[in-house]
C-alpha cells in the first residue's frame, strides 16, 4: 500500500475526507496548511505570510475581509461559504491575538458569499491597497514580499 493510499483510507475513517462533518480545523488542515502551516506561521521567505499576531488586521476594513476570500488558497479551496466562514474564524480565533480588532465579527455564510462576487482583480494588487489602508490607520500587516 502507497503512503498516499493511506492517508485516504485515515481522512476516510475518520471522517475528515467527507467534509459532511468536517471541524473548522480539520479543513484548516486540508485546504490551508500546505502554505500556512499548522501552526500558522506560513512561509515568508517564500511569500506565504505569518498569521500569529498578525492575521487579524484585515478584518479591520471591509476591503480587508473582502481580500481575504481573495486569496488563492480561499477563492479556490472548494468550500461552502459556511466552511470558509468557519475557517476564517478559526484562523481569527487560533492566531489572530491581539491583531484582532476590538469591534471584530466573526465571518457569516452570507458575508462570504457576498465578497467572493465582488471582482478585486488581481489579488496580490488589491493586497498592496488593503494594506496601504491599514498602514494609514497605524496597523502593522505581516511581511509579503510580491510586488
Amino acid at each position: 500500500m502507497t503512503w498516499l493510499k493511506a492517508i485516504v483510507i485515515v481522512l476516510l475513517a475518520t471522517g475528515i475526507a467527507s467534509g459532511a462533518e468536517r471541524t473548522p480545523k480539520a479543513s484548516f488542515i486540508l485546504k490551508c496548511a500546505g502554505c500556512h502551516l499548522s501552526d500558522g506561521t506560513g512561509m515568508p521567505g517564500s511569500g506565504i505570510p505569518d498569521f500569529v499576531g498578525k492575521v487579524g488586521v484585515f478584518a479591520a476594513l471591509p476591503e480587508g475581509r473582502a481580500y481575504l476570500l481573495h486569496v488563492p488558497g480561499v477563492i479556490g479551496s472548494s468550500l461552502s461559504d459556511a466552511q470558509i466562514a468557519e475557517v476564517l474564524n478559526y484562523i481569527m480565533d487560533t492566531w489572530a491575538g491581539a491583531s484582532l480588532p476590538a469591534d471584530y465579527r466573526p465571518f457569516e455564510a452570507a458575508e462570504v458569499s457576498a465578497l467572493r462576487q465582488q471582482n478585486v482583480g488581481n489579488a496580490v494588487k488589491f493586497r498592496r491597497i488593503v494594506v496601504d489602508k491599514l498602514e494609514a490607520m497605524g496597523l502593522s500587516v505581516a511581511d509579503y514580499p510580491w510586488p
